[in-house]
């Protein structure tokens, strides 16, 4: 795939038969390596790239978000979606503008949810969900290629463990247009055949990593899911390994994580490949 179009139509296509992962590189060099490793193709981390530049999740600016996934479609030729949080505003008109500004960055697709990134309200009223939605399919629809918009309802993220509203909300995304729909943070294997039911023939992502730890592609997808990303738990289980070495370092004096690290040869190896 040599063009922007190829990959986003290629990105497309995934979604529509089978069941993928989509794993998140949060840096140039792990998004070569994960292409190394044979995935069809990548999405950004929000959270993974705010703790590469020091930062919690949360705390990085569009133009900061926007640069960071060029650099990671710009890694590899496989397509890239980017976590783009709520669209960096408030009004429909900026989720569009962001779409727009994704897509001048050669980006497949993207995400759009309906968190505020208040404490005191995180999750936008249903109307104005929908609305900024609405604006960032009609965003995506007027580019002359391919581009996956993918809605995420943030409830259970948020201490809104309200699987009712939740599928209210995908529902009317899909209604509006959207491509792809993801609800973070779901608990269990009938949450997640639930909102698989409610929306189909629309393709749902499921994040895995801590949370149902114990269901298998196998599983996810027999119950119909299409879509798989890992989050930030690639990202968290390096600076795991990182901070377990740092730690013995520094209260045993010895250095016996180097026994289970990677060796030199074979990530040098990567990337003169």
């Amino acid at each position: 795939m040599t063009t922007v179009a190829a990959k986003a139509e290629a990105f497309a296509a995934l979604h529509r038969g089978g069941c993928f992962v989509i794993p998140n590189p949060w840096d140039v060099g792990t998004a070569r390596m994960l292409a190394l490793q044979g995935f069809a193709a990548l999405a950004t981390t929000s959270a993974g790239f705010a703790f590469s530049i020091g930062r919690p999740d949360g705390a990085v600016t569009r133009e900061q978000a926007l640069d960071h996934a060029g650099r990671i479609v710009a890694a590899t030729d496989l397509p890239v979606s980017a976590d783009l949080e709520n669209g960096y505003g408030d009004a429909p008109a900026t989720c569009a503008e962001t779409v727009r500004m994704a897509a001048d960055v050669d980006l497949a697709g993207c995400s759009i949810e309906d968190a505020t990134g208040r404490a005191e309200d995180p999750i936008y009223p249903f109307d104005a969900a929908v609305a900024r939605v609405k604006a960032a399919v009609a965003a995506a629809r007027g580019l002359t290629r391919p581009f996956t918009l993918t809605a995420r309802a943030e409830n259970f993220l948020h201490g809104r463990a309200d699987l009712d509203d939740t599928i209210r909300r995908l529902q009317a995304f899909a209604e509006a247009g959207a491509d792809v729909l993801y609800a973070p943070g779901l608990r269990g294997r009938e949450a997640i055949e639930a909102v698989v039911r409610a929306v189909a023939p629309k393709p749902v992502n499921v994040i895995m990593g801590e949370i149902n730890a114990t269901l298998t592609m196998t599983d996810l997808a027999m119950i119909g899911v299409r879509r798989v990303s890992l989050g930030s738990s690639l990202a968290c289980a390096a600076y795991g390994a990182f901070l377990a070495a740092a730690e013995e370092v520094k209260s045993k004096g010895t250095f016996t994580f180097s026994r289970a690290a990677v060796p030199f040869g074979r990530i040098n190896g990567m990337f003169k490949t």
